[in-house]
């Protein structure tokens, strides 16, 4: 008795066929959702707009402006002083006469649009923002390229906007935008993608709400622009540790007492830049004339330095990456660094409490990393001091900005120093605590 074997029919194919094809593409609409393919087309305009625009502020202040300056101070410390007030009486002249509102730009106008204004910026004028971030940073104002960066990317989200009506983009993409850009400034700026992605979702706000939203276009934005910049400039990371990557059990209490240490002080470097600043801003004086005294006392600081500590590259002005890399990779007394520290946090409450435009990222950065490196030194008493550098960079930043995952992941991806993630992350949670709610920012809000 023989057996039958049933073949299916070339219909039977074809309706099954028929069936997988709907699957898929119910599964592919799913996946590729309207808004997810819009985000697919503008997310990565804006990143490559904002590279390019990062690349020319890299070049302009810190290849151009900065390279030359710096030398000259390091030479003739006498020419600190007044070239210092010369950039700031250009950066008070830019802003007095050329835009709307002296008081605003930076970091803080990309928080303030946010939050009151549906993502619009003002572009008229852009372009002479971006020059006083020149004249402020690059004459030796004690602050870096994020600020401009930030405002950059958050700018050029915030006009493609109007831009690319086509798409039938709302209201809230405004504010993804701008998100979107600042995020990719970030990113750019610093080679650090994940770092301009968490720091833009963590901006706007100081408790623990993030701009969930922004997530995906941010992250886009934030790795084109990174992308377009290291296509060009070099995708070497901005510092770099030495030594022994490893930590020991012990090194973690020490991250907590660290981080506690950096969130005492953090708080109190908030609230007296947080003063300082109202107090200037309700000044009945020119912005101008503000400015100027900003800068003579900004470069009072780097002259006092340079007396005290005449053979020690930590001048305390200016965009300060060769600053990281010799706090990182070099050692140097506790009191040159302590004394460091605290000319660079007066130096940057009078660069940017009087209106200097840019923000303080890295002053903060290298604020904690001069304390972490005295605590290693002096109180751990260890060699290989690179670890609590980290933490205390890490700390500071989560503290003052009430950005805690940003300031973790730049040290992370910044130094290389990968293994120190779980010892900042201590050390950053604790100091985000006990800073309070404490910020330099007037514009961040309550979560």
């Amino acid at each position: 008795m023989s057996g039958s074997v049933n073949v299916p029919s070339s219909k039977t194919n074809r309706r099954e066929n028929f069936a997988v094809g709907k699957f898929l593409k119910k599964a592919l609409i799913a996946a590729y959702s309207p808004d997810t393919q819009k985000w697919l087309v503008v997310a990565p305009l804006i990143g490559v707009i904002t590279g390019l625009v990062i690349i020319g502020i890299v070049v302009v202040i810190l290849d151009f402006t900065w390279a030359h300056l710096l030398p000259l101070y390091y030479q003739h410390h006498l020419l600190i002083i007044p070239l210092t007030t010369l950039g700031f009486l250009l950066t008070g002249l830019i802003m007095q006469y050329l835009t709307p509102d002296p008081n605003e730009h930076s970091t803080e106008e990309i928080i303030r649009s946010y939050h009151e204004y549906q993502g619009r910026i003002n572009l008229h004028p852009f372009w002479f923002k971006l020059l006083a971030a020149a004249t402020t940073v690059g004459f030796g104002g004690s602050a870096a390229l994020e600020g401009p960066s930030i405002y950059g990317g958050g700018a050029v989200g915030s006009w493609l906007w109007t831009r690319l009506r086509g798409l039938k983009l709302t209201r809230a993409d405004r504010r993804v935008m701008l998100i979107s850009g600042a995020a990719a400034g970030m990113g750019a700026v610093f080679r650090a993608p994940l770092t301009g992605l968490m720091f833009a979702l963590e901006m706007p706000y100081r408790g623990d709400e993030l701009v969930h939203e922004a997530l995906v276009p941010s992250l886009i934005a934030s790795v084109v622009s990174y992308g377009t910049l290291v296509a060009l400039l070099g995708s070497e990371p901005l510092f770099a540790f030495i030594g022994n990557p490893h930590f020991a059990e012990s090194d973690l209490l020490w991250s907590v007492l660290l981080g506690a240490l950096c969130g005492l002080l953090a708080l109190i470097f908030a609230i007296v830049f947080r003063h300082f600043r109202s107090f200037f801003i309700k000044l009945p004086a020119p912005h101008t004339a503000k400015m100027v005294a900003g800068g003579l006392l900004t470069g009072v600081c780097g002259l006092l330095f340079v007396t005290i500590y005449p053979h020690q590259p930590l001048l305390p002005l200016g965009a300060d990456y060769e600053v990281v890399k010799e706090i990182l990779t070099h050692p140097h007394p506790s009191h040159c660094l302590l004394v460091f520290a605290a000319l660079k946090a007066s130096a940057t409450i009078f660069s940017l409490g009087v209106g200097g435009v840019s923000a303080m990222f890295v002053p903060l950065l290298l604020i904690g990393g001069s304390i972490g490196k005295v605590f290693g030194q002096a109180i751990v008493g260890v060699s290989g001091i690179d670890l609590f550098a980290a933490v205390g960079m890490a700390s500071f930043i989560a503290a003052a900005l009430k950005t805690p995952l940003a300031g973790v992941i730049f040290v992370a991806e910044t130094t290389g120093g990968l293994s120190y993630l779980i010892p900042c992350l201590i050390g950053a949670a604790v100091a985000y605590v006990i800073s309070g709610e404490a910020s330099v920012s007037a514009e961040q809000r309550a979560a």
